[in-house]
């Protein structure tokens, strides 16, 4: 039954259609192609999700081998929930993708963008998706290779530079995580997570299980973009076409969060990781600095996809909070930002596109007045800066609140306390660009503006209206991150 291949299908389907695109070679024809591509994968995203909530977990072994001699699919509550943002995003990106990209690439070249596209959805799905590490691996570098591409189709010459300053930085953190790979594989014998997390001795085992995990993590964390391994990030965002930021804004990092919960909570153990290891205060220093100097940062910046760029950088700091707490609270308070922070910082940087799109600038000076111009796509930027702030009846309070009760009930008051103080430096930083938006003398490109193109206006009210709904209606959102949480919990070894 197709039913029963759907965890499969999930992965072939995008990455067939990727060379498909460059056989068509034609601008349209790729474009519907990967249009196509992009929803079914939401659709298989949205049923897998469906049965793991009707019958539990979906364990899928390819090509009929037994684990853990062969490779494992496994769909559980927090990887279909990943999925379904993912995919989700990657789905209303490319509807949202086509006249952006008119002006920021070639239109001969625009069936190779959407084969790129393609292979770097490929590769985050399928490190949601799979139960083998070296397969995270495979499919890190799959989505990795893909963004450098995509970033370095950018229009400015900085681009390319900020492509290759990623490719560094990003082969640095491949480098460490394959080598702890193969320092766990050396010590079990075998791949599959969970037997790793059935063989490896984490109490009072070898020193070599220590330098594994400790390659991993900083792996990991430069791919996270965490503080202070964020340098690859503001470059990147700022460079990218503004379909790339888009994307990859939403998605990417969340990825590497998910795959570093994993690493904790399924490989390891939280025992091992927060109390024979004291990695609870260190992410716990490491997000609470990071969330403050990069809030910082985003106030003085003139240029917005800077500015967000810094932002994301402070939010990936309240992933890790939840993250260290190592409760259900926490982590469920952690798993619930990435996906109201997908919503909030795709939905931003759709708004970005819009202005870029009609003024060709996304210098703060040049969007002056632009509000009397861009009336539609103004009011889209504030109800997307209120879900950063974390304001009521927006997803962002969703997830702030549930990390601030956590951390309260943890009796970490610091932390509560600076995070109240970051939420005013989001107010600060987003208040600006409305502040140029709608009370200061137009601009030239400003007064010279239009509303933004239907077809980049609609997807982009989609998401932003989304933010309302999620900090409106709870249910859906944190009562899978709940579960999730729980089920990462009773099941650690």
């Amino acid at each position: 039954m197709i039913a029963e291949q759907l965890p499969i299908l999930l992965i072939v389907i995008p990455l067939i259609a990727a060379p498909l695109c460059v056989l068509l070679g034609h601008r349209r024809a790729a474009y519907a192609l990967a249009l196509a591509v992009c929803w079914v994968t939401f659709g298989i995203s949205v049923a897998l999700l469906v049965q793991v909530q009707q019958s539990g977990p979906i364990s899928y072994e390819l090509g009929g081998w037994a684990v853990p001699y062969g490779i494992e699919y496994v769909v559980d509550y927090l990887s279909s929930f990943v999925m379904l943002f993912v995919s989700g995003m990657g789905a209303i990106v490319m509807t949202y993708a086509p006249t952006s990209l008119n002006r920021a690439l070639l239109r001969s070249k625009h069936y190779l963008f959407h084969a790129t596209y393609l292979l770097c959805l490929t590769g985050l799905l399928g490190m949601c998706i799979t139960g083998d590490l070296f397969n995270v691996f495979v499919f890190l570098e799959i989505s990795s290779l893909s963004t450098y591409a995509l970033v370095s189709l950018g229009v400015t010459r900085r681009a390319p530079l900020a492509a290759f300053q990623y490719l560094v930085m990003g082969t640095i953190g491949a480098t460490f995580i394959l080598i702890g790979i193969g320092l766990l594989y050396q010590m079990t014998g075998t791949l599959n997570m969970a037997d790793i997390a059935h063989r490896v001795q984490t109490v009072g085992g070898p020193r070599t299980v220590l330098v594994a995990f400790a390659f991993l993590t900083v792996g990991l964390f430069i791919k996270m973009a965490v503080f202070p391994l964020h340098s690859w990030l503001p470059n990147t965002y700022t460079y990218a076409p503004s379909v790339v930021t888009c994307f990859v804004a939403a998605t990417a990092a969340k990825v590497s969060v998910y795959a570093f919960i994993r690493l904790i909570y399924t490989v390891f153990t939280p025992d091992f990781a927060f109390e024979t290891l004291p990695l609870d205060t260190e992410l716990t220093g490491l997000a609470l600095i990071g969330i403050i100097t990069a809030s910082l940062t985003a106030i003085y910046q003139d240029n917005v996809k800077r500015l967000l760029a810094y932002s994301s950088i402070a939010q990936i700091g309240y992933m890790l909070l939840g993250i260290s707490m190592a409760n259900v609270a926490g982590l469920t308070a952690g798993i619930v930002h990435m996906f109201n922070h997908a919503l909030i910082k795709g939905g931003l940087f759709m708004v970005v596109g819009c202005f870029a799109y009609r003024m060709g600038s996304v210098k703060l000076d040049d969007w002056r007045g632009a509000g009397k111009t861009m009336p539609y796509t103004s009011f889209a930027w504030v109800v997307g800066g209120l879900g950063l702030i974390g304001v009521p009846l927006t997803a962002g309070f969703v997830s702030k609140w549930l990390l601030l009760t956590a951390a309260v009930e943890n009796n970490q008051w610091l932390v509560a306390g600076l995070m109240l103080v970051s939420s005013l430096l989001a107010l600060v930083y987003v208040w600006r660009v409305v502040e140029t938006l709608y009370f200061a003398d137009p601009s030239e490109q400003a007064a010279a503006a239009r509303e933004a193109p239907r077809g980049m206006l609609w997807p982009t009210y989609v998401v932003i209206g989304a933010v309302v709904v999620f900090g409106v209606w709870t249910e859906y959102s944190a009562v899978l991150a709940f579960q999730a949480a729980s089920d990462l919990l009773e099941v650690t070894p």
